[in-house]
């Protein structure tokens, strides 16, 4: 039996273990992100590509047929309509593979999401 590849440490580690086409579309979801949150910290959370910002602002992974994206609860929510087309749970959605990737939606909700947790980080203060 091989042993199983070491969990990646860093989103680039993440990307590098899946095909060229799927690498393409998490670097176009991460270039999204860094273009709404330039500030926002790259981490590895519970395996995903994650973003923090004022606490966690978005998730992201790959699987075989889609791509799952992670905004919370709320970033689902407010988001409704706009992804009624899709599968999705509580706190996550899927971006069918063989789909255009939706990047402006994905866009809008990491904005909504800047604004949620800023409006936390100023509660507190």
């Amino acid at each position: 039996m091989m042993p199983d590849k070491p969990a990646p440490q860093t989103i680039d580690e993440y990307i590098a273990a899946f095909p060229a086409e799927i690498q393409d579309i998490l670097q176009q979801i991460r270039a999204v992100v860094h273009q709404e949150a330039p500030e926002a910290s790259e981490a590895i959370s519970y395996g995903m590509p994650t973003f923090k910002l004022n606490g966690n602002l978005v998730h992201f992974a790959a699987f075989k047929n889609h791509i799952g994206f992670y905004p919370t609860p709320t970033g689902i929510d407010a988001f409704k309509e706009a992804l009624s087309a899709f599968k999705g749970a509580k706190g996550s959605v899927q971006f069918p593979l063989d789909q255009p990737m939706p990047f402006d939606l994905i866009r809008d909700i990491v904005r909504f999401r800047i604004g949620e947790n800023q409006k936390k980080v100023q509660k507190t203060k």
